[in-house]
């Protein structure tokens, strides 16, 4: 950071907690408020300033960092403040849906803050590590006021002005996480059917899944060209009939199914409309509905 300064965090569970530590411990002169107050107060002996409102918790920092359980939770928090957003920079970290982040950034906008909307892609103690990033999209001149200091938490990603881009995109990236914990969870279920312990299991599955990883380059051109009917390497016919074994063979082993249920269905819908030759990585169309 180039200089320390004045910053207000509201909300503060584990990661609102996690935040307002590292700025803390970065030299800023942080002020923070929860609607439960002895949450403040590890953080008070650390050197923080307790607001008793949130009206004095955003009119002491120009950049106001909200991280809340949900987005019902933010409206609430700002409800009825009006002209004491003006001039602020809002830094939402609040993980939500793009309708809910356009509501917010164009009811801030009115009231004259500037937003900026924030995916954090870390768990809170990797707050303040090179291990932690955060998306944000939003208010470009705000983003670029206050890049030295959200550089407090973790590397920072700019996607846009759009402010829907951070949100998207961390639901994505989750989507992606749970996909593949998911998978995991399903494969070890079924694997222990025959006995096999998870740990007996891990060096089959990890290696395979490190290795699979390696297909996501080709997978992105065949998405992005809409090719994907180019050098076939496994068609979907034959995946298709793998998928479909799986889903038996976890119900027959007493397995509940339901992971791999909704992609046994997107590889019907997609063979049923003659794209049995493809890759699999067509099955995207059938998600996008085509």
């Amino acid at each position: 950071m180039s200089k320390a300064k004045s910053i207000s965090v509201i909300g503060l569970g584990a990661m609102g907690t996690a935040l307002a530590g590292a700025l803390i411990d970065t030299g800023n002169t942080v002020t923070v408020w929860n609607r439960t107050p002895a949450r403040a107060d590890a953080l008070a002996a650390r050197g923080a300033s307790r607001a008793e409102t949130v009206t004095e918790a955003i009119a002491a920092s120009d950049v106001v960092i909200l991280c809340l359980t949900d987005y019902p939770a933010v409206d609430a928090t700002l409800a009825d403040l009006g002209a004491a957003m003006a001039g602020k920079t809002i830094v939402n970290l609040t993980n939500g849906r793009p309708d809910e982040v356009r509501a917010i950034a164009a009811r801030l906008g009115e009231q004259g803050a500037r937003y900026l909307d924030g995916g954090i892609m870390a768990t809170p103690p990797m707050i303040g590590t090179p291990h932690a990033f955060i998306l944000y999209s939003g208010d470009r001149a705000a983003f670029e006021d206050a890049e030295a200091l959200l550089a407090t938490f973790g590397q920072s990603h700019y996607l846009g002005e759009d402010p829907t881009l951070a949100a998207v995109s961390d639901l994505a990236l989750l989507s992606a996480m749970y996909g593949l914990f998911g998978g995991y969870l399903h494969a070890t279920a079924l694997a222990g059917s025959v006995g096999f312990t998870a740990k007996q299991f891990l060096p089959l599955v990890e290696p395979w899944l490190a290795a699979m990883m390696t297909a996501l380059p080709d997978y992105a051109e065949r998405i992005d060209s809409g090719e994907h009917a180019r050098d076939v390497m496994s068609n979907l016919q034959m995946q298709s009939v793998a998928i479909s074994n799986i889903v038996a063979a976890s119900r027959s082993q007493g397995i509940d199914p339901a992971f791999m249920e909704p992609i046994e269905r997107l590889a019907k819908k997609r063979l049923a409309a003659g794209f049995g030759n493809d890759e699999a990585s067509g099955i995207i169309e059938a998600m996008r509905g085509k």
